[in-house]
């Protein structure tokens, strides 16, 4: 059952700043990109369009929409188009969600079987209003994808559930391939980031997620250019390895609005290599580190070099 009355009055108003700092940062020539009008991202739009679907890659205004779009890639955003919080650095709305679309999982089977994907990422916004999080309706979404389209590997790139009791168990019960859940951010930054969320809890539903499924591939990415120093990535990033996570992603934060939180410093290409190296060391099976890296982007790909980096290392 919703409870979107209470939500109303305290996600009302949506034009409050995040951020009051006058100072912008001039991007680098390295992390430009040009403007999607390709025919591929063209009849990706449509069809996304036609199938009434949300995706986060124009929710949160990514920077690789005409890349991935031009090849029929769209990350899908199921459970509607507003979210219960409002963090910091993200530019999806915020207010009192509208009630579930049970005809959403169908649709969205629908389009992936037409644009033919190897592989396919669900994300939602945070919706903190419902009893599970929203974690039914992404078993609704795997079932109908792998009924529709058996060959389609399935990534879900869940929110927190904030402590929602057996929400994780339905996800991992339902066998995505990739388990995904972003940290986005380093501890010490958490309250300013990912307000009304946890590192801890994050950490713990990545670690759950693998003891419950430990064949299922987890996932997690940062954003850098926040204020965080390279001893508090690497702590990071140690804290992921000691949670079995496989994959991680690093990118470059990039603030979508005046509104949003300031970029504080844009790392470099070299830095990027850097901490990709340093990750690796660790013992990741894959890492993705670049400024325009994030969390979905080269999915498809990334998951075929998952599947080799495991086999190599059993065979080793």
């Amino acid at each position: 059952m919703l409870k979107t009355s209470k939500l109303k009055k305290k996600y009302i108003s949506n034009s409050h700043l995040n951020n009051s700092a006058e100072v912008t940062l001039k991007k680098p020539s390295w992390i430009k990109v040009k403007a999607p009008i390709s025919s591929g991202y063209l009849s990706t739009k449509e069809l996304i369009r036609k199938s009434k679907l949300n995706t986060v890659c124009e929710a949160a205004s990514c920077p690789n929409i005409g890349e991935c779009w031009s090849k029929g890639h769209a990350t899908v955003m199921i459970l509607g188009d507003v979210c219960t919080r409002k963090c910091g650095f993200c530019n999806v709305k915020s207010g009192a969600p509208a009630g579930i679309d049970l005809f959403e999982p169908l649709r969205l089977a629908k389009a992936i079987s037409k644009l033919n994907l190897r592989h396919v990422v669900i994300t939602s916004v945070d919706r903190d209003d419902l009893d599970d999080g929203g974690a039914n309706q992404f078993v609704k979404s795997v079932e109908a994808i792998k009924k529709l389209s058996p060959t389609t590997t399935i990534e879900v790139l869940t929110p927190d559930f904030q402590r929602k009791e057996g929400a994780l168990e339905k996800i991992i019960s339902s066998k995505p391939d990739v388990f995904n859940h972003n940290l986005e951010t380093i501890s010490r930054l958490y309250k300013k980031v990912r307000r009304g969320a946890s590192y801890k809890h994050s950490l713990n539903i990545l670690k759950y997620a693998k003891e419950l499924s430990p064949t299922v591939f987890t996932k997690s990415g940062i954003m850098v250019g926040l204020g965080e120093k390279i001893d508090e990535i690497e702590l990071l990033l140690e804290d992921l390895r000691l949670a079995k996570v496989d994959f991680v992603t690093i990118g470059q934060y990039m603030q979508p609005t005046k509104k949003h939180l300031s970029v504080e410093r844009y790392l470099t290409i070299e830095e990027f290599s850097k901490i990709e190296n340093l990750a690796y060391k660790m013992g990741f099976l894959l890492v993705s580190s670049s400024p325009l890296t994030r969390s979905s982007y080269h999915a498809d790909e990334d998951f075929h070099k998952l599947k080799i980096a495991r086999e190599n290392t059993i065979n080793v």
